[in-house]
């Protein structure tokens, strides 16, 4: 029995000693070793954990502000860009209000002193560039001596100063006909006028009996490759004037006159040409194209002339007869 309590008693003494550890210093000091080991590997790698993530977040931090001041700087950039659109803007803003002031001061009287055409040639374009004088122009007293000169050379400086636009507009217009007249002018006698071209049809083109408007059938070839040019004409208005020979009373030759017009713009209708652009009236005897009696001027007299004018340029006093 003895034996069994001793037995128990040193198995209870060594399971103290396992979970307690050993119970003198040098198996405590021997058994502490690698517990204190493990400990200090835990903190080495716990600061260096600790220095990454700082290195990482300063590399980051560092890349955020470099990021934000070149934002800064670009923002700072576009802003100076506004503010020299806003200083243009204004600048033009401006330079129009100084023009309709400018405008605005001149009276609409001084009109007046320019010529009906040089009133009309100057509207559809900008005003000229000397409203100063057109100004101190009117402050002058109404009929003075002084007045007058300089009224005169404002109006002579506006004649000369038309814009470009309207010289390549004449300059096209002049280029427009000449090639008309070039082109009529293989038909029959043309030629230039101020105001556009004029085609006479006469006995070496179409040929008029005495007393007669007929036009023969010979002669329908001529009008339809008239036609065909005054067909390509933009803008323009036709004129169709018949005239007769001296023989006859003066009425009886102006109703002939007027018959031999309408013969020829029926013709040119019939071709293709607008009936609305055409205008006819007869002269009668009137305006001989070649003087005397014999019977060859008197042919050359039996005549139709044709008119391209430009619509723009009729002025109220054209004859004008629409049929």
């Amino acid at each position: 029995m003895a034996s069994i309590l001793t037995e128990v008693e040193e198995q209870a003494t060594h399971e103290n000693a396992l979970v307690g550890g050993p119970s003198n210093p040098m198996s405590q000091h021997a058994y502490d070793g690698p517990v204190k080991t493990q400990s200090r590997s835990g903190l080495v790698l716990g600061a260096t954990a600790i220095g990454l993530i700082l290195i990482l977040a300063s590399v980051f931090g560092l890349w955020v502000l470099r990021s934000v001041r070149r934002l800064n700087r670009q923002v700072a950039h576009l802003n100076r860009q506004a503010e020299q659109l806003n200083h243009r803007l204004q600048g033009a803003e401006q330079q129009v209000k100084n023009l309709d002031q400018k405008a605005s001061q001149a009276p609409a009287s001084q009109l007046t002193t320019l010529r009906p055409d040089q009133v009309a040639a100057q509207l559809p374009d900008q005003a000229p560039a000397h409203v100063p004088d057109r100004v101190k122009a009117s402050e002058a007293k109404p009929g003075s001596q002084a007045q007058l000169p300089l009224q005169s050379k404002t109006a002579a400086q506006a004649s000369s100063q038309l814009p470009q636009k309207s010289e390549a507009s004449r300059k096209q217009r002049e280029d427009e006909l000449q090639k008309l007249q070039q082109s009529l002018g293989q038909i029959a006698e043309t030629r230039r006028t101020s105001d556009g071209v004029v085609m006479t049809l006469g006995e070496k083109s179409i040929r008029f009996d005495s007393d007669k408007s007929i036009i023969a059938p010979q002669y329908r070839g001529i009008l339809n490759r008239v036609a065909n040019i005054l067909m390509k004409l933009k803008g323009d208005s036709i004129y169709v004037y018949g005239y007769t020979d001296d023989a006859g009373t003066k009425d009886f030759n102006l109703q002939l006159s007027a018959r031999r017009a309408r013969a020829v713009r029926d013709a040119l209708v019939k071709a293709g040409i607008d009936p609305t652009l055409i205008s006819t009236k007869g002269f009668g005897k009137s305006k001989p194209h070649v003087r005397g009696t014999t019977p060859k001027a008197k042919a050359a007299n039996r005549r139709v002339e044709i008119g391209i004018i430009d619509s723009t340029l009729v002025s109220a006093n054209q004859p004008r007869s629409r049929k």
